[in-house]
């Protein structure tokens, strides 16, 4: 499916640190094993899918103010200090090298101040005037799923080389709602790792329940305001109602930006390293010849 190739790269990059021993170091100790592992990651995904653009997605902003001001609890439970985010001691010294390694490649490295790299990917898929394959272990970006386009996640939950490919039917299958009511469906239930409360008492049954039969969350409160009470399931209204503070929120929250303020950049896929120099030196630094040379080859027309 040639296209564009939109990376969640901190999912990635999460990912791969849990997944390579800390024994990959650098030759002066450091670890380097979130590094290799992207850096393979990419390398199977192209060799794989052959995209003919490719960008990796960063957070410039991991936990947005529009989001924060919305609903406090976002994400708050992963602050470390001040707006940092709580990340591993030895994964923060790797991400300016994953990010000096993407320059060098010459592989799109694109966050915008403000937006998190769902945004980022969010927009992208929107403005792509073809085919999208999304590559992230985030359910959230279930919502981007469009088989018109056709835009699709590749879904990392089982590892680089078992991804599930999440397209319309993907999701209905998964939870029993149409194809792109993902994000009302997250918004209905909540969701504990993100700090998004749900509506207290509505799980995933009820939510895929109320979602099938109205269709869309403003269907839904639109048929509450009107005194509709087919299709609630027991006690439902009275939840949804109690609720309603939070539904006028946290559709802005949940719902991936698809207007972030790209810059101009080119997102074609590299043939061949664009500043070769500065990967040799970063080859030589933190020890990734082998990796390197096999993400070259892939990219090699």
């Amino acid at each position: 499916m040639p296209g564009l190739m939109l990376l969640d790269t901190p999912s990635l990059y999460f990912r791969a640190y849990y997944g390579v021993p800390e024994s990959m170091t650098a030759p002066d100790g450091m670890p380097v094993n979130a590094v290799r592992g992207l850096i393979d990651m990419i390398a199977t995904l192209v060799r794989a899918n052959s995209p003919d653009e490719i960008v990796a997605c960063m957070d410039a902003d991991w936990r947005p103010a529009f989001r924060v001001a919305a609903i406090p609890s976002y994400k708050a439970h992963r602050v470390a200090t001040g707006h940092e985010e709580e990340i591993p001691d030895t994964l923060s010294p790797q991400v300016p090298v994953i990010e000096q390694v993407l320059d060098a490649v010459g592989i799109a490295r694109v966050g915008v101040e403000g937006y998190e790299a769902d945004d980022v990917i969010g927009t992208y898929a929107t403005r792509a005037p073809g085919e999208v394959e999304i590559v992230t272990g985030d359910r959230d970006l279930f919502q981007l799923v469009n088989d018109d386009q056709p835009c699709r996640v590749l879904y990392t939950i089982k590892g680089i080389r078992n991804l599930q490919v999440i397209d319309e039917a993907g999701v209905t299958s998964r939870y029993g709602i149409p194809g792109r009511a993902y994000a009302d469906f997250a918004t209905l239930r909540g969701d504990p790792s993100d700090g998004l409360p749900g509506v207290p008492g509505v799980g995933d049954k009820t939510a895929a329940a109320l979602i099938t039969r109205f269709g869309s969350l403003r269907a839904i409160l639109d048929a509450l305001d009107g005194g509709v009470t087919d299709g609630f399931p027991a006690g439902s209204r009275l939840k949804l109602g109690k609720a309603r503070d939070y539904l006028a929120v946290a559709p802005a929250v949940v719902k991936v930006a698809g207007d972030a303020p790209l810059p101009d950049v080119a997102i074609a896929r590299p043939t061949g390293a664009r500043d070769p120099e500065a990967l040799v030196t970063l080859a030589d630094r933190y020890g990734l010849d082998g990796p390197l040379n096999r993400l070259l080859a892939v990219l090699a027309p």
